[in-house]
């Protein structure tokens, strides 16, 4: 036998290959967002149009990864996994010679049909080469791989965008994706369905469509207060729209079970995979949840920069990955389902920790100890949670069914960005009144009305800088009591910041805790299948 076909042979071998492009997508989304400052100076970006660029890549994304799963299913998971790697090379390429916004928001949009194409075929493929009782443990790498990639990308970011510019985070995948593709050539087995089976096309342009207009109106929506586009389309009409069209995507998929589906329902039959689609969408909910506020408050009211809110936050991550092989040992030995319940609960716990400790004066590091405990519940997490998903499914539908889950997962987050960013807003807006009002005697009376009313609505907008230059820029002001209304602006902003936050991260937290309590429902493992059958069916398969 020769060197390449052991490699071929050795399912950790063929999971490291794998996880060499997977990284790759996902370092790309930690990295780009430390160099955005950048990206505006160098192509004199518009704040909007700098969205974009983070948005782009998010739209794509979530709209296609169910239809690249059963692509997968259909024409093989090597296949798809290498065309949506040389994609994404190619289109990060792209991105580094953009020269204007819109060349940037294209190509970023052609990262998230490769990384869609990419995203769900490992995880099918592991659910091929691996035997049931070593998946917890195989599960886990991607776990592990994600806590690196938060981890590395703004040091790693911060460190070229400095020395390097701008493109060079994009630049970066090149090397990483030509040796990537390279070896999944060579080693990454080409599994294919032993017969052939019919593509959807219906399905897929109303799945597509569907997500669509609701990722886009979830994203754009507080950008457009929730009102008018363009002409007479709202965001909730876009909402509305792709609601609609999910249902009838839905129903269309049920009634024609006999036409090969896009979806095919028979995935949700299995408890433990329902299940874990809720419990997949609580974690993209409180995962995004929790670090959108944490985020602005490390910056904005502890005055961290941006490489240092990132290197504050990197024990979490660091702590998942030592956890997550722990994790999947004992799933593949027990079973995941209370190993998953205490994950969940010692992650709300830690970032309940946080939420109670959080001050506007509060040192970086007191957070420590709810960064560590909530590491070690995301490293108990997510091997148990793919691994109870995925236990009970047919080979032939892995990619459909690691597809639809990533999906729910990544709306969770979509829906977070909406949810949370306009509870945050309303409860800023109402707690820098509250500041300001108690504020306000220490000002003459002639500006004490001024300095209320500059914090009366508008959230994050009505900040330091709103009530501060307006009362710099107003003449007649003298300079004592100027630099006084700045200093008050400063202190209402940032205890109304933490009083608002306060509120706004019990939500993601409760739900977590929520998603631990649905763990009660998991199925007891299955009795193992007999060699004979496992045979029958990875033949039926390849």
């Amino acid at each position: 036998m020769s060197v390449l076909q052991r490699l071929r042979g050795n399912p950790w071998v063929v999971l490291m290959v794998l996880c060499l492009g997977m990284f790759m997508a996902l370092l790309d989304t930690t990295i780009v967002n430390i160099a955005i400052p950048r990206i505006i100076d160098g192509l004199d970006a518009s704040l909007d149009e700098i969205l974009w660029v983070i948005n782009a890549y998010v739209l794509v994304f979530a709209a296609l990864l169910i239809t690249a799963g059963r692509l997968g299913d259909i024409f093989g998971q090597k296949r798809l996994f290498l065309g949506g790697m040389a994609l994404f090379t190619v289109a990060s390429v792209f991105c580094g010679l953009s020269r204007d916004p819109t060349q940037l928001i294209v190509a970023r949009a052609l990262q998230g049909v490769g990384g869609a194409m990419m995203s769900p075929q490992p995880m099918a493929i592991i659910l091929s080469i691996f035997p049931s009782e070593r998946r917890g443990a195989a599960f886990a790498v991607p776990g592990i791989l994600g806590g690196l990639a938060v981890a590395a990308g703004p040091t790693l970011g911060g460190f070229l965008v400095t020395h390097f510019g701008w493109p060079s985070i994009f630049y970066v995948n090149l090397p990483v994706g030509v040796i990537a593709l390279a070896l999944s050539l060579l080693i990454v087995p080409d599994l294919r369905p032993g017969r052939r089976y019919r593509l959807d096309v219906s399905g897929v342009l109303l799945a597509t469509a569907g997500l669509l207009g609701i990722t886009f109106g979830l994203i754009e929506g507080e950008r457009y207060d929730w009102g008018r586009v363009f002409s007479f389309v709202t965001i909730p009409e876009i909402v509305g729209a792709g609601l609609i069209l999910m249902v009838v995507f839905l129903v269309l998929q049920y009634l024609r079970p006999e036409k090969e589906p896009l979806l095919p329902f028979s995935i949700f039959e299995d408890r433990n995979y329902a299940l874990m689609n809720g419990v997949a969408a609580a974690l993209g909910f409180a995962m995004l949840g929790l670090f959108l506020p944490l985020t602005i408050y490390y910056q904005s009211v502890l005055g961290l920069s941006a490489l240092e809110a990132g290197l504050t936050i990197v024990v979490q991550p660091l702590v998942m990955m030592f956890v997550a092989p722990v994790a999947g040992s004992l799933a593949d030995r027990m079973g995941g389902k209370y190993i998953l319940m205490g994950g969940l609960v010692l992650f709300a716990a830690g970032m309940g920790y946080i939420d109670w400790i959080a001050g506007a004066d509060s040192g970086r590091w007191s957070f420590l100890p709810g960064l560590i405990v909530a590491g070690v519940g995301l490293g108990f997490t997510w091997a148990p949670l793919f691994s109870v998903a995925m236990r009970d499914v047919q080979p032939r539908m892995a990619g459909v069914a690691t597809g639809v889950l990533e999906t729910i997962q990544e709306l969770g987050g979509v829906l977070a960005g909406a949810v949370i960013g306009a509870l945050l807003q309303n409860q800023l807006a109402a707690a820098m009144h509250d500041q300001a009002v108690q504020r306000a005697h220490q000002l003459p009376p002639q500006f004490r009305d001024r300095f209320v009313d500059g914090f009366g609505e508008g959230g994050l907008e009505a900040g330091t800088s709103q009530a501060g230059g307006g009362a710099e820029a107003t003449p007649g002001v003298p300079a004592q009591v100027a630099q006084q209304l700045q200093q008050l602006a400063e202190e209402v902003f940032k205890d109304g910041f933490v009083d608002a936050m306060h509120p706004t991260l019990i939500l993601p937290i409760a739900i977590v805790l929520l998603a631990a309590m649905s763990c009660l429902a998991i199925k007891r493992r299955k009795h193992e299948a007999q060699p004979e059958e496992q045979l029958e069916e990875a033949a039926a398969y390849r």
